[in-house]
């Protein structure tokens, strides 16, 4: 089954773009990002802006991203997969981020939310990524069985691009 993902959050100001993968199962329900409420991104990116992202409604969420400078998206446009393990991705059609990027002109750095998501970015990013910061992170993927301290240490280091 073929699934895609949302368009990007951004608008002129954004400093910092955080990139998933692809949506999983519960995000393409809900048509939300990060929409599993085992996933630590709106917990962790709420840290990172000492703002308490997961008591707010959805809408505000996305407001509060953009009011820090933060924009969202997904590296892959579709592709095929079963359930919502990022293993299981096939036959990507990646989105345009040289694009978006080129449209971004405050931008300083691109943050991968997980491994998969950094494999795709930085090969569609290749050498265009010019004088931007690319930061792995580590998956806030319930999936992803990583220590929480650990993920929020490495999280907080994207204060540094607010």
């Amino acid at each position: 089954m073929r699934k895609k993902s949302f368009p990007p959050v951004v608008d002129e100001n954004t400093r910092l773009l955080v990139l998933g993968s692809l949506p999983g199962e519960a995000s393409l329900a809900a048509n939300r990002y990060y929409a599993h409420p085992r996933n630590l991104f709106w917990t962790l990116m709420g840290e990172v802006l000492a703002e308490d992202l997961v008591s707010l409604a959805y809408d505000d969420r996305l407001r509060a991203l953009l009011r820090h400078r933060v924009g969202l998206w997904d590296v892959v446009a579709e592709a095929s997969r079963q359930g919502s393990l990022d293993a299981a991705i096939k036959d990507v059609a990646g989105n345009d981020l040289r694009g978006l990027v080129a449209t971004l002109p405050d931008l300083k750095a691109v943050a991968f939310n997980g491994a998969t998501s950094a494999k795709i970015g930085t090969q569609q990013l290749g050498g265009f990524a010019g004088g931007l910061t690319l930061l792995r992170l580590p998956s806030t993927s319930p999936a992803y069985a990583g220590r929480r301290e650990l993920k929020r240490e490495t999280w907080m280091a994207l204060r540094a691009f607010l």
